[in-house]
């Protein structure tokens, strides 16, 4: 009897989308995922809040808490559209989504100046703009060579490392930042995730960034770094509503919202060309751009109205991605399934964010250099010609530099440009790059040469 070839969904392999290999071994990596965002998803809120707390526009505690919970809602949310699109919106690729760090600026901004309810409503449009710039990612893709996108993948990584390094240190904020009890368990994690990559095989492999957070929680409480006291503050459900905020609609903070979410769009760009390149050794497709922007701006719609902040692409759980090579839908699910927990049950979301930052700039650092190295990996599958070279430098010289500058270097300029192009390094080389390709006039290596060949015949 002539059997049949196995289809792709029997598939078991961890490395394979549609394979399904089981609760076993899904479960470690996709705690994995949940500890690489779970600080990073409740950062944005924490700092808005903080920003808000001496001023007209102050929130009460509980709704400071309830930015929280609703941002681990909507990162569930977007994660799913990711895996399991609806109506073409999504990627159907290995991603996970959050509350973005780069909306940081603009939101304290909007919000100090307006309150929250401008914010969600700036929001909102931002959300509207993005699904436009989706629907039409497939007309501008061209515009993006590896060149470009490589470019944005490789300014996210290295933008992340004073992050990373901070964290290891305590993280900013903490009065005993630099405490050479934060420095070692930081290293501890780092050795164990090291140790676990390069010499062991296995599910202990895939999971070293998961030992590493369990060996660097341990030391720390040993060390009494461990604060317990936000588990048994923390409530026990947490139920999303709707419109918690009257929306409001300031037109310079919906045209700065605006502008961030077309930004972060052409960094989705560069994250899910680093998936892509990381987990399947390929480039996306339109399909899968589109409908990844598209989710993402449905995602910080509905945002909007239950209270979540704005969402992106993680790109250190992108950096999960190349690290592991796995892949399957199943250990991304599990992760949603996680988050959302996270969001019903604060008490579970308070466990996590009890793991000290040290711990997590330790296992993720070399998330982040992976990240970097992916980037460079994309710029280098182009040409190296004079021509890429020098656009691809200047992108990244102007990004990284800016900011490092003082407020009063760019204090002549306005107020939405800094929001924007002073926020994050990624912006304003993403422009650069961008920018740069369209205007100067292509050139390959071999047409270089034989232009120098001719200077020297004359």
């Amino acid at each position: 009897m002539e059997t049949k070839p196995q289809s792709k969904s029997a598939s078991k392999s961890l490395f394979d989308f549609e394979g399904d290999p089981g609760f076993k071994k899904s479960m470690p990596i996709a705690l994995q995922h949940l500890l690489a965002m779970i600080v990073g998803n409740t950062l944005p809120a924490i700092v808005l809040t903080g920003q808000l707390a001496n001023t007209q526009y102050a929130l009460s505690p509980e709704e400071s808490l309830y930015l929280i919970q609703a941002g681990m809602f909507i990162a569930a949310i977007a994660t799913f559209l990711q895996i399991y699109p609806v109506m073409k919106v999504g990627a159907k690729l290995p991603v996970i989504m959050g509350v973005s760090f780069a909306y940081i600026p603009v939101l304290t901004s909007i919000g100090v100046k307006y309150g929250i309810g401008a914010v969600y409503g700036s929001q909102l449009v931002g959300g509207i703009v993005a699904f436009i710039v989706g629907m039409n990612i497939k007309r501008i893709y061209k515009y993006f060579p590896p060149m470009v996108t490589g470019t944005v993948v490789l300014t996210i990584g290295l933008s992340l490392y004073p992050v990373a390094l901070n964290y290891m240190a305590g993280g900013n904020g903490n009065p005993m930042q630099g405490d050479i009890r934060y420095w070692a368990v930081a290293v501890l994690t780092l050795l164990v995730v090291l140790f676990c990559n390069m010499f062991t095989k296995g599910l202990l492999k895939l999971a070293a960034i998961l030992i590493g957070i369990v060996v660097g929680y341990i030391a720390s409480l040993a060390m009494g770094l461990v604060d317990l006291g936000g588990i048994s503050d923390a409530a026990w459900i947490s139920i999303p509503r709707i419109m918690p905020f009257k929306l409001e609609f300031p037109i310079d903070a919906v045209i700065t919202m605006s502008v961030m979410f077309v930004v972060n769009s052409i960094q989705a760009v560069g994250d899910l060309s680093s998936t892509t390149a990381g987990g399947f050794n390929r480039t996306p497709t339109g399909e899968e751009l589109e409908g990844g922007i598209k989710a993402n701006g449905v995602a910080s719609i509905i945002g909007s109205v239950i209270g979540g902040l704005p969402t992106a692409t993680y790109s250190q759980n992108v950096g999960i991605v190349s690290l592991t090579k796995v892949v399957t839908k199943h250990v991304f699910k599990f992760t949603a399934i996680l988050i959302l927990i996270s969001g019903f049950i604060p008490k579970f979301g308070a466990i996590m964010l009890s793991v000290p930052q040290a711990v997590i700039g330790g296992a993720t650092i070399t998330v982040f250099a992976q990240i970097t190295m992916s980037g460079m990996k994309l710029i280098t599958s182009d040409e190296m010609s004079s021509r890429n070279v020098t656009i691809v430098g200047l992108g990244i010289a102007l990004g990284m530099g800016i900011v490092q500058l003082g407020d009063q270097a760019v204090a002549q300029f306005p107020e939405w440009f800094r929001m924007v192009f002073t926020s994050s390094p990624v912006v304003l080389a993403t422009v650069v790059v961008f920018l740069l390709n369209l205007i100067v006039p292509k050139k390959t290596v071999a047409e270089e040469e034989a232009e120098r060949k001719m200077m020297e015949n004359e």
